[in-house]
């Protein structure tokens, strides 16, 4: 057993997953299951740090052909199933309050996690399918969880069409590719590359349709339009969930096409045609995601045009990574730690802050709130200046690592950085607004917060989140540590 301790998370996850399924079989307390899927995650997340600071990540040849057994894949496992654990704990209450609450939920999001984590783990073009296939028919299936919405069955339907056509382009790439230089795992592609035996022009198409399947599942401009609907028709715990879990794998599995495969790890100069793409996209996606949020008047919406412009931030990171290798890396990796625990922060707020059945969701809907329950508006107001990257908040930190990379890049890459911090300077019009709603503005007749939601489990969430927050922008030298250590053992 213990040549299988470097895809511990993974086993944990699937034997948690069979359990559910068997404990659901058996029991009628829904609630149980909420108790039972959290705390999996939480361990799984749990043995993936213990062994991201130890020395022993041994796993047999069959598994690291496919699936790296590295740091970088034990960083994501930790925010994947941090992410997905407090979903889980917000839909132990939200699913419950609102009268839907089946055992199907945890499932859905335990396998969904594990095919997240299987695709940021992938070092194969057929792991990286297979991963992304898994996570996303899980996504699929929960974003329409909420059968009786029209929203959650429109959103789910545009998701499943473009996530299709996105998967389809992307295997279409992987095809391109193999057929450039012969092999299906990134290091033999990045040594085909390297040594000049890689058909030019092929690998080139196949760069442009890997670019594209992947923006798609980070959320990229102008491959983004699943992502507002999608957002605000599932349930609030699953948006939580497609938010941090699902993007952190995406933007893993870049990190090891781009960096890995086509670039070198000594120089990061080998292979830089994707990096003028990855900057246009950063650009177009900072801007748009910002101007969108500001014409929104669904809270949720904006928050889901606010995941657009951070997919943008997180790009300037990955550009970055040609020219200063490790810290560009390290600056992603911790940027997707912060933006999880403000994210969790933030969309479970609005969960908190419902009531008897009606989301709060609109900015009318959350009027007053602030004066009359402080209790349950304070952690949204964390949440939003942790994503505006406010001192001492983690998504300040989150922010000054990416941008501080972009720099260091020299260069256009400092224009770059420039143009994201004036695009944080739009978003926070739209973040700073909800403040005011919620503490400036008389809330209408039939506000939903006029009882707020009374469940320990978002509170126990929340509590979660808000602590890391906060500890993550007062003492962020820990986490960065994890962060350089995992970039670090990835670049070589």
């Amino acid at each position: 057993m213990s040549e299988l301790i470097g895809i511990a998370p993974l086993l944990l996850l699937v034997a948690a997953g069979l359990a559910i399924m068997a404990i659901d079989a058996f029991t009628s307390e829904q609630a149980e299951l909420a108790v039972v899927t959290s705390a999996a995650l939480f361990v799984a997340a749990i043995v993936a740090g213990t062994l991201l600071v130890g020395e022993d990540l041994s796993a047999p040849e069959l598994v690291t052909r496919y699936l790296a057994v590295d740091r970088l894949g034990l960083f994501f496992d930790i925010v994947i199933c941090v992410g997905a654990g407090l979903s889980v704990l917000l839909a132990g209450g939200y699913l419950r309050e609102h009268g839907f609450e089946r055992g199907e939920f945890y499932v859905l999001v335990i396998f969904t996690a594990f095919g997240a984590m299987v695709l940021a783990r992938a070092v194969d073009l057929l792991s990286i399918f297979l991963g992304l296939e898994t996570m996303s028919l899980g996504a699929y299936a929960l974003v329409a969880y909420r059968r009786t919405s029209a929203r959650a069955v429109e959103g789910a339907v545009k998701y499943f069409l473009l996530g299709s056509f996105a998967a389809a382009i992307l295997l279409f790439g992987s095809a391109l590719l193999y057929g450039a230089t012969g092999h299906t795992d990134l290091v033999s592609i990045q040594g085909s590359i390297a040594a000049g035996k890689a058909d030019a022009i092929l690998t080139t198409f196949a760069l442009v349709m890997l670019v594209v399947g992947l923006a798609f599942k980070v959320g990229a401009v102008p491959f983004h339009m699943w992502v507002p609907d999608a957002y605000e028709g599932a349930a609030t715990p699953v948006t939580t969930f497609m938010s941090v879990a699902v993007k952190s794998a995406a933007v893993a599995v870049m990190v090891r096409v781009f960096v890995g495969a086509f670039g070198d790890p000594s120089t990061m100069g080998l292979y830089t045609g994707w990096t003028p793409v990855i900057i246009l996209l950063s650009i177009i996606t900072m801007v748009y995601g910002n101007v969108a949020a500001l014409a929104q008047s669904s809270v949720k919406r904006m928050l889901a045009y606010s995941s657009i412009a951070h997919a943008g931030y997180i790009l300037v990171g990955l550009a970055a990574a040609h020219e200063v290798g490790s810290f560009a890396v390290s600056s992603v990796l911790y940027y997707m730690a912060a933006y999880t625990v403000s994210n969790v922060l933030a969309f479970g707020s609005l969960i908190l802050m419902g009531s008897k059945g009606k989301e709060a969701v609109s900015y009318a809907d959350l009027a007053g709130a602030g004066r009359r329950h402080p209790w349950a508006a304070f952690p949204f107001v964390v949440g939003v200046l942790s994503l505006l990257g406010m001192p001492p908040t983690a998504g300040f930190f989150g922010k000054y690592y990416v941008f501080s990379a972009a720099v260091q890049a020299g260069g256009p890459m400092i224009w770059l950085a420039v143009l994201g911090v004036l695009a944080s300077a739009v978003g926070a019009y739209y973040y700073l607004k909800v403040i005011v709603y919620l503490f400036m503005r008389e809330p209408e007749e039939d506000a939903p917060i006029a009882v707020p939601m009374q469940s320990g489990y978002v509170i126990i969430a929340l509590v979660v989140a808000g602590y890391y927050v906060m500890k993550m922008g007062i003492t962020p030298s820990r986490y960065l540590d994890w962060a350089v250590s995992a970039a670090t053992a990835f670049i070589g």
